[in-house]
């Protein structure tokens, strides 16, 4: 039976170990095919974003991280570069004739899950923790993901209904950027 909840501090050591078994720049252009997460957290960033209730963990019946799901305001991830680019575009686009702006919107990502357990729903069951927990406060997510994690794009717009919102290039590289109606359930 698989559990989704809001991370603790005792799950950074587990968060971390599935970074690392995905982290980009670990894997071989064959397992990039598979899935992958792009920004890398340290155990400081970590302890402060499940101090904000922005880390949510899936485990197994032996209580081992199979999954998680970061999530924060725009404010959180302005440390990282891209994040700001994705923000100074706002005034360009929309979600579903709304404007974006960082008050009503967070940053949701990276999301990771355990290959053994992909293609179990455990997305979808990950995603719902999350959003409960973040819907009392923006009624929009906002995410990125490269063009090349073409797995990742499929499982976020068939599963959890995100729709592609922007298209931008960051550091050479090419991303699309995707909105969420937070009301709405994903289960």
């Amino acid at each position: 039976m698989i559990k989704t909840s809001k991370g603790t501090q005792s799950d950074i050591p587990g968060i971390l170990a599935l970074q690392e078994k995905n982290l980009f720049r670990n894997l071989s252009e064959e397992e990039l095919k598979k899935g992958f997460v792009t920004t890398p957290f340290t155990v400081e960033q970590l302890q402060e974003l499940i101090d904000l209730n922005g880390v949510f963990v899936a485990k197994n019946e032996d209580e081992k991280v199979i999954a998680y799901a970061f999530a924060g305001s725009w404010k959180y991830f302005e440390q990282w570069e891209i994040f700001n680019y994705m923000v100074s575009r706002f005034p360009l686009i929309n979600f579903r004739d709304q404007e974006i702006t960082t008050e009503n919107s967070f940053q949701y990502g990276p999301i990771c899950i355990d290959e053994n357990y992909r293609g179990r729903g455990i997305i979808n069951q990950i995603f719902e923790e999350m959003r409960l927990e973040l819907v009392k406060r923006y009624p929009i997510s906002v995410t990125f993901i490269n063009q090349v994690n073409v797995i990742s794009k499929e499982a976020h717009t068939r599963k959890l209904g995100w729709e592609i919102i922007d298209e931008f290039e960051f550091n050479n590289n090419h991303y699309i950027s995707l909105g969420l109606d937070m009301t709405k359930s994903v289960l």
